[in-house]
């Protein structure tokens, strides 16, 4: 068995959030809200290394957000792409030469704008990715309905429709074969599981996803997010 390593995507924007930058580094019970995932990673035993995708032109801002709020931590960094699916495909390039020596075994892809995700979450997830070769958390969705030409349509019969969530963990060689495959054809997939379940035969397990770990998209939700990590941890000192 290889080691797993964690990804946490931080080359996004924060338009909808009300920020003039990037909100991965928007201050959140004293630190950068990125660094509060990636404090998960380095500390977590089922990780062996920890990589931040950041936004081209931000380096320096990343490399000395973790040197001064997180000292001593091996955060390794990767330039990301212009959407999702780039940056996901810079990350894997950088990892390919350890995936096709079997050095790592698992890539589990996280937002940053999901700092509340616990370590059991990503446990959970590189658990089932070792034993089913994909895994992504989700909650359920219930009440929900169309319109059709008679009007109000129950979704109750399509089987059970769900939230996604992230992490989301898979097996390594899977993974970049997917990436490559899309590269190839100029795919674009909207999440980490999109591509793969396009282009392999993987087996993509949900596990529960966790009401606490929302995404921070509005800036209602900076204030819920806040809220939430100083009841789970306490404020951090600011560094």
């Amino acid at each position: 068995m290889g080691m797993a390593v964690g990804v946490v995507l931080a080359a996004g924007l924060g338009t909808r959030v009300g920020a003039d930058g990037n909100k991965a580094y928007l201050p959140l019970s004293g630190r950068s809200m990125l660094i509060w995932s990636l404090q998960t990673l380095v500390q977590h035993p089922d990780v062996a290394r920890t990589v931040l995708v950041f936004r081209r032109g931000e380096f320096v801002l990343a490399r000395d957000s973790v040197q001064r709020e997180l000292p001593g931590a091996q955060v390794e960094m990767v330039e990301g792409g212009e959407t999702r699916h780039a940056s996901e495909a810079n990350v894997l390039g950088y990892l390919a030469a350890d995936i096709e020596s079997g050095a790592v075994d698992v890539v589990a892809i996280h937002d940053a704008a999901r700092p509340l995700a616990g370590p059991d979450m990503f446990g959970s997830a590189i658990a089932i990715a070792r034993e089913c070769g994909g895994a992504l958390p989700a909650l359920p969705i219930a009440g929900l309905a169309r319109v059709g030409a008679t009007g109000l349509e129950s979704l109750a019969d399509q089987g059970p429709l769900v939230r996604v969530q992230t992490p989301q963990a898979f097996r390594a060689h899977e993974l970049l074969r997917a990436y490559r495959s899309a590269d190839r054809d100029g795919f674009e997939g909207t999440d980490t599981s999109s591509c793969i379940e396009r282009y392999t035969a993987v087996q993509v397990r949900t596990f529960p996803g966790d009401t606490a770990n929302l995404k921070v998209t509005y800036a209602r939700d900076v204030a819920v997010a806040q809220r939430l990590l100083s009841q789970r941890s306490g404020p951090a000192a600011p560094r």
